[in-house]
């Protein structure tokens, strides 16, 4: 058995489960987590050293701390399980060394977006997810996850295009029956859903489908799927996605897209930049009134979120080195709230870093804030050594950590775990990069 393929084949089919199941893109890593390690044993492989190494380890470390520290530390060890996500960077380090490889694995990473956002339109026209209080989250259980994921694979997809050389290619008429049979088998789903019947079973059988097709992808042998196949799937997922972050009608997620877009335009095209004034005066005057109605900072949403803001700061105050602990969020902040704050509970403050320094202290901050600093100078450098392709898998990561930055201003994306998953995947794209550029320079040497 060739187990480098066997890993490939389950990262491929991560990479399409983290934007629709949790639980099989859980199933999926711990089986290709288990692969590299026999394939580490076996010496077939080596464990590739980051420079995440240190804040990663120390982030780690500190969380684990916190907990201890925690009101309750058995619930708060609990929820540090979504550590072990972070296996998820080494092993696709490993297996997205080739460019073949990184290029079908983003594949299948796209052909789990276009799933996931075709998922949320067709819930919004056929099954009721058309108001503020019941939005559309396609696959997933909370439209902020879906929107979230909807921002980066539009992201993703937008980087592919941006940095393509020379002019589209026409689709396969392969590329077409494929993606004709994923979409008939999504309204498929959509009926069976609509008419409640056998709805659960459905959705896992068509899972299970894209987790097989996507591992197929990655390992076929033969002519299909090919660099048409990629763009074809890039180009959908751009209005696709676009669509259905509209009728999401979550901000974090729109300010987001705007940012991971800019950050690319920067890297690719600053003068496109010029154009940004246009389009935001554009989406004003033309733009849905669902969507215009949004851009508010005055709502209840909005005013929750400055006071539960407020109530973070007191909490660090409190317990400024190792927090209240992890996912203790929820369970203190009564004694924090503000009166003037219009709901009384909440399950995390909707900040990336007032949440981590809340529940793990201000030095866990720090070794967040120092991962996150990494990752954005590593891509950034790569994108512009250029060594193999166009650089939009290194655009790509630095875009997509801009865009999970920005909304994170305004949301704790980085708890989310499907979110955090597809953030890794895309984040291990410059560190493959420096793998294969190294492994070429020891065989040109040798």
């Amino acid at each position: 058995m060739n187990l480098e393929r066997v890993q490939r084949g389950l990262v491929a089919a991560v990479a399409a489960t983290c934007l629709v199941s949790i639980f099989a893109a859980e199933i999926f890593l711990a089986l290709a987590t288990a692969i590299y390690l026999a394939r580490l044993v076996r010496g077939s492989t080596r464990l590739e050293h980051l420079p995440l190494d240190g804040p990663l380890l120390a982030f780690t470390v500190w969380s684990i701390l916190s907990a201890a520290f925690a009101p309750d530390p058995l619930a708060a060890h609990r929820s540090v399980k979504q550590l072990v996500l972070f296996s998820l960077l080494y092993v696709a380090v490993d297996t997205l060394r080739d460019e073949e490889a990184r290029e079908r694995v983003v594949d299948s990473a796209l052909l789990g977006g276009v799933v996931l956002a075709a998922g949320s339109i067709q819930q919004y026209l056929f099954l009721g997810f058309d108001t503020i209080q019941h939005r559309p989250r396609s696959f997933l259980g909370h439209y902020m996850t879906a929107s979230g994921l909807v921002m980066g694979v539009l992201v993703v997809a937008a980087a592919r295009l941006a940095f393509r050389r020379g002019p589209l290619p026409r689709p396969s008429p392969r590329d077409l029956r494929a993606l004709a049979i994923v979409m008939g088998a999504l309204v498929i789903l959509t009926l069976f859903q609509r008419a409640d019947l056998f709805a659960v079973e459905a959705e896992r059988l068509f899972v299970a489908a894209l987790s097989a097709a996507a591992a197929a992808m990655v390992l076929s042998r033969g002519s299909w799927p090919d660099r048409t196949t990629g763009a074809l799937l890039a180009v959908l997922a751009v209005p696709v996605c676009t669509v259905a972050l509209l009728l999401s009608l979550t901000r974090n997620a729109w300010l987001g897209t705007l940012a991971g877009l800019v950050a690319l335009a920067f890297l690719r095209a600053p003068k496109a930049l010029w154009l940004l004034p246009a389009g935001a005066a554009a989406l004003l005057v033309l733009g849905p009134a669902r969507v215009v109605d949004r851009l508010t900072v005055t709502d209840a949403s909005s005013r929750d979120r400055y006071y539960m803001w407020q109530a973070g700061v007191d909490m660090i105050r409190d317990k400024p080195v190792f927090g209240q602990g992890p996912r203790m969020i929820q369970a203190v902040y009564p004694a924090y709230r503000w009166p003037e704050a219009p709901n009384p509970v909440t399950p995390h403050l909707h900040n990336n870093a007032l949440q981590i320094a809340a529940e793990r202290g201000l030095p866990c901050l720090v070794w967040w804030l120092w991962l996150v600093a990494a990752v954005l100078g590593d891509a950034w450098r790569e994108v512009h050594r250029g060594a193999f392709g166009p650089g939009w898998a290194a655009a790509a990561a630095f875009a997509l950590l801009v865009a999970v930055l920005v909304a994170g201003l305004f949301e704790y994306n980085f708890g989310d775990s499907e979110i955090l998953m597809f953030l890794l995947l895309v984040s291990s794209l410059p560190y493959a990069l420096r793998r294969q550029r190294v492994a070429v320079a020891a065989a040109a040497r040798a």
